[in-house]
């Protein structure tokens, strides 16, 4: 779907993306993650064709984006950070404009129209002036914008910018449901939407790719296990006895343990979760529940950042 190969974009003297190359199949949901200023949304306006590259090649299905820009339009929807809204408008005429604007036939406008809607949970505010909606409706007429024309590729840049937490969720949901029907690539700097959102990672540093893939196989590559959280029934010190037959189970600690139900996190040196919940069933306890605990995430992104960065006080 997506193929960047040495892109570098310079504004003036100072490179705000050197040599990225990576690729992105078809279906994916990836996420593009990095600090502000690393270069993310540099990167998605080069493949939106909103800007020129320096230099490099970027391709998307085939077209390239100095050479076909137009063709690549047609091909992509794109939600930059400010929703491109037309405030004056109601939700219906905005969406009837964009596709049109986006060269859908004028018999099949409507239906493009209804779907967008549909997708993005807008139906009940169809005649509703934008100018009247809530920040978490307008940034779903932004999504909105983005789909109406019913694109292979969707490029959202910040799309939980200033939602409130229900709206994220909404939002989180919202871009799950589109998996399968688009290729999507989603920046941002929320570490915990990316993880809950994406199939795979795109982690830049100053400008250039520093890591990619799961985030299980990025765990893989910095030599890290997984933590997890248990919930059982019974005591704790059963359970931890369990836990402690599972080959690379690391520190065990009791969180909480209250009505007869303990609250535990386990580090494991490697993805061993099947062999944890044969060991604690195995030993008769009552396994209520068991999840990947917050936070692996952040431990990756901060071990990379300060991989990226040692070099650099090393060398000054």
């Amino acid at each position: 779907m997506i193929q960047v190969e040495g892109l570098t974009k310079y504004y003036g003297r100072h490179a705000a993306i050197g040599n990225l190359t990576f690729s992105i199949e078809r279906g994916q949901v990836v996420g593009f993650l990095g600090l502000n200023g690393a270069g993310k949304s540099t990167t998605l306006k080069v493949l939106g064709c909103v800007l020129l590259p320096t230099s490099g090649r970027v391709s998307i299905e085939g077209c390239d984006v100095v050479r076909d820009p137009h063709e690549i339009r047609k091909r992509i929807g794109y939600l930059p950070e400010q929703p491109p809204l037309y405030e004056e408008m109601t939700v219906g005429e905005y969406l009837t404009f964009v596709a049109q604007l986006r060269g859908v036939g004028a018999k099949e406008t409507p239906a493009h129209v209804a779907d967008a809607e549909e997708k993005t949970a807008l139906r009940d505010v169809h005649g509703e002036v934008i100018a009247g909606l809530s920040h978490g409706f307008r940034q779903r007429v932004g999504v909105a914008q983005a789909l109406v024309h019913k694109p292979a590729l969707l490029v959202l840049d910040e799309p939980t910018a200033g939602l409130d937490p229900v709206q994220i969720v909404e939002m989180r949901s919202m871009i799950q449901r589109l998996r399968g029907s688009h290729t999507v690539l989603v920046s941002s700097h929320i570490l915990s939407e990316i993880s809950q959102t994406c199939d795979h990672l795109l982690i830049i540093q100053e400008g250039e790719i520093v890591a990619r893939g799961t985030e299980q196989e990025l765990e893989r590559r910095l030599g890290g296990g997984s933590r997890v959280e248990v919930e059982v029934a019974g005591p704790a010190a059963k359970a931890v006895a369990a836990i402690r037959t599972v080959p690379g189970a690391g520190g065990v600690d009791i969180e909480s343990e209250q009505d007869g139900v303990a609250r535990l996190r386990v580090e494991l040196a490697s993805e061993q979760r099947p062999a944890l919940a044969r060991a604690l069933v195995g030993a008769g306890v009552d396994l209520l529940r068991m999840d990947r605990a917050e936070g692996r995430l952040e431990s990756i992104f901060l071990k990379l950042a300060r991989e990226t960065r040692e070099p650099s006080k090393e060398a000054a």
